[in-house]
């Protein structure tokens, strides 16, 4: 099958391709070549001893595009001596999983080689297609090799995870990947062919701070330049930053709406305006912005924080985040944005308080443990005359028929409770006022929360 092949036809094959990629070009064939990965990889890492000893079990290996996964795993298969067969999850199946395990099997029996089976992207299978792997993987049949740009804990299953080692690969440093390039114009052919190019030590640290940790990004837009210089200027092709930035159009934004980073940047987003920050704040809505993130959720995010973290400390705060929601529904993008950035820093610079938030969770727990108490017939609404009869809102005292609209001592709670508390106002930004209020209608309650804040 053509997407079935070993590490050695793979190599042979990769150096004749006539229209192979620089990035393949320059694959690392050796482990002490990867860079980048230093924490697992360097010296005397436990890790690097094992491979070095060609042991290797089932792994997992997590990390963006372009870190080194596939490299990583081929260097894997040659220093454990086994045969690489590589399948993409995208575009295989139960069918080319069966036709490795027969493969492997096969040279097991004939020869007592161990085989390698790499499966790239594998949070692409299904729950069926990875329980199929657990019996191979269990029985010895393959070494199993899976890499994933998405977090291992939300996108595999449990079972086939507690059988791998899972190594999280970082995004290629920018001093890394400034080795890569200037290894590529040294060592590649193609790229020293005449007539040369000329690219300085500034360009190339362009590429690498815009490539955004992705060694295939960086190696192919080298390339790219390279010929595209070549053709403007057959004489003494130069590559420039012009040329390097209308390659990459933009910088690159490592986003993913539906994975960890979705998660990961509104977290970031959220936890910057809570930390009173309005330029982190900023920093992290822009980043989902560009990243393409629906506005939307981002703007019930804000409300929510509105509620939860600047709360009765400035209640203005919930209602410009629901005013801001309607005036980007009216204005849409990109013009919209604005009023999200307003409503980012407003959020940002304003008073905290999460008493509210502390509240209803308080009351929310202490209901669902005690839910039954009646309804004080004081309380009691008495809509017809048999109600009344009965005595249902009798002996309720109108609060606006006392100075300042407050009845001193009495009980709105069920009978059979002592005065609960639930809301514990802070010191701080509006709530402040609140707190003192509280303290001179219910002393006997909120003075002792304001002597235990104290």
């Amino acid at each position: 099958m053509s997407d079935l092949f070993e590490f050695s036809e793979q190599d042979e094959t990769s150096r004749q391709a006539p229209y192979q990629p620089l990035a393949d070009r320059m694959r690392p064939m050796e482990l002490e070549d990867i860079l980048g990965q230093e924490h697992i990889l360097a010296p005397k890492k436990p890790l690097r001893m094992l491979i070095e000893a060609g042991l290797s079990g089932s792994i997992l290996l997590w990390g963006p595009p372009g870190c080194g996964k596939t490299t990583l795993a081929r260097v894997l298969a040659k220093k454990s001596d086994a045969e690489f067969i590589q399948l993409s999850a995208v575009t295989s199946g139960i069918k080319e999983l069966k036709a490795a395990f027969d493969r492997a099997n096969s040279l097991r029996r004939r020869s007592g080689k161990k085989t390698m089976l790499f499966i790239d992207e594998i949070h692409r299978f299904t729950k069926v297609q990875q329980d199929a792997l657990l019996p191979h993987i269990e029985s010895g049949t393959v070494i199993f090799v899976g890499a994933t740009t998405e977090n291992p804990s939300f996108e595999v299953v449990s079972a086939l995870l507690s059988r791998c080692q899972v190594l999280v690969l970082k995004p290629v440093s920018v001093s890394a990947l400034i080795t890569i390039l200037l290894r590529a114009i040294e060592q590649d052919k193609k790229l020293s062919l005449d007539p040369k190019v000329e690219i300085n030590e500034k360009c190339i640290e362009q590429i690498a701070a815009l490539a955004s940790g992705d060694a295939r990004i960086a190696l192919n837009v080298l390339e790219t330049c390279v010929e595209v210089a070549r053709q403007k200027n057959s004489g003494k092709p130069v590559v420039l930053p012009e040329l390097i930035a209308e390659t990459f159009q933009s910088r690159l934004i490592r986003y993913d709406k539906g994975g960890e980073e979705h998660y990961n940047l509104i977290s970031a987003f959220h936890k910057s305006m809570r930390g009173s920050d309005p330029d982190a704040a900023l920093y992290w809505l822009y980043r989902m912005i560009e990243g393409g993130e629906n506005c939307r959720f981002i703007l019930r995010r804000m409300i929510r924080f509105a509620a939860e973290d600047v709360g009765m400390a400035d209640p203005f705060a919930l209602t410009l985040a629901m005013s801001t929601a309607q005036a980007f529904d009216y204005i849409g993008p990109p013009e919209g944005h604005v009023c999200i950035a307003e409503l980012a820093v407003y959020l940002a610079t304003a008073p905290k308080s999460n008493a509210v938030y502390l509240a209803e969770k308080a009351a929310r727990q202490f209901v669902r443990k005690e839910n039954s108490s009646p309804v004080p017939i004081h309380l009691r609404n008495a809509p017809t005359s048999f109600m009344r009869e009965l005595g249902y809102g009798k002996e309720y005292r109108y609060p606006h028929d006392f100075k300042g609209a407050f009845v001193p001592d009495e009980s709105y709670f069920p009978d059979n409770y002592e005065p609960l508390n639930f809301y514990s106002p802070t010191e701080y930004g509006k709530e402040k006022i609140i707190s003192e209020r509280l303290s001179h209608l219910w002393p006997a309650r909120f003075n002792k929360i304001k002597s235990k804040q104290k």
